[in-house]
């Protein structure tokens, strides 16, 4: 599989210093979602704004009564400055996301995006979201779950659940980083307990899948992956 850091890099910094941003700016939280076409702020605000990913554009939108809008700007050749003016945040402005997040970088520098790789990475939160849906339709009410967040620091999508009352755990997926180049799944544990079956805990962290493995022939990954997640699951409880 051909490596996705490129266009991965590119939309994480997108994701983390406009994105996120614009939900920092009206409610002071930057945790993200899932959206149509890849990752975006829920809606917020009076004019319940949006601002998001899809693909390799850029998109703001609005649903003021009587006057809706969206608009959209490719991602490739602009520069964050310009996104940001776009999307109507301001660069200059203190902005902490985590220390795993990129750099803010040469706002000035033109984006170089791979449109195949952000397409690709759009399936793959996709796919991470359908698969966290099934995993928390099998949960007991008793694991007080969250609702799945994209995380702009990580760049992933997860959920935190209850194990049980001294095990907590995150359940997710990543499109891949420095743990793996590839996007997975994984459970990771609040604790060091790794119960059952030795082989399951493959990663310091708790146990990892990757994408590729998720699934042979005409295997479906959103089953096999809720599967994987569930498993890492009830070992801890």
């Amino acid at each position: 599989m051909e490596s996705l850091k490129a266009p991965r890099d590119a939309l994480h910094r997108v994701a983390a210093h406009i994105v996120a941003r614009s939900r920092v700016d009206a409610e002071g939280r930057f945790s993200l979602r899932v959206t149509p076409g890849g990752l975006g702020t829920p809606e917020h605000g009076p004019t319940k704004s949006r601002v998001r990913i899809s693909g390799d554009h850029l998109v703001v939108e609005a649903d003021v009564a009587g006057a809706p809008s969206a608009k959209s700007v490719p991602i490739k050749g602009a520069t964050l400055r310009q996104l940001a003016e776009f999307a109507g945040v301001d660069l200059a402005r203190p902005l902490d996301v985590g220390s795993d997040a990129l750099p803010l970088g040469d706002i000035d520098a033109p984006i170089d995006l791979d449109s195949g790789g952000a397409r690709t990475l759009a399936s793959w939160f996709g796919e991470v979201a359908a698969i966290l849906d099934g995993v928390l339709a099998a949960m007991p009410a008793s694991a007080a779950a969250t609702l799945p967040r994209l995380w702009p620091e990580h760049f992933d999508v997860a959920v935190e659940a209850q194990a049980r009352p001294d095990r907590r755990v995150n359940l997710g997926g990543s499109p891949g980083d420095g743990f793996l180049d590839e996007p997975y799944l994984y459970v990771g544990p609040w604790t060091s307990d790794r119960p059952g079956a030795p082989e399951f805990w493959n990663a310091s962290f708790g146990a990892s899948r990757a994408r590729g493995d998720l699934a042979d022939g005409d295997g479906d990954v959103i089953v096999s992956g809720a599967a994987f997640l569930l498993e890492g699951f009830r070992r801890l409880a």
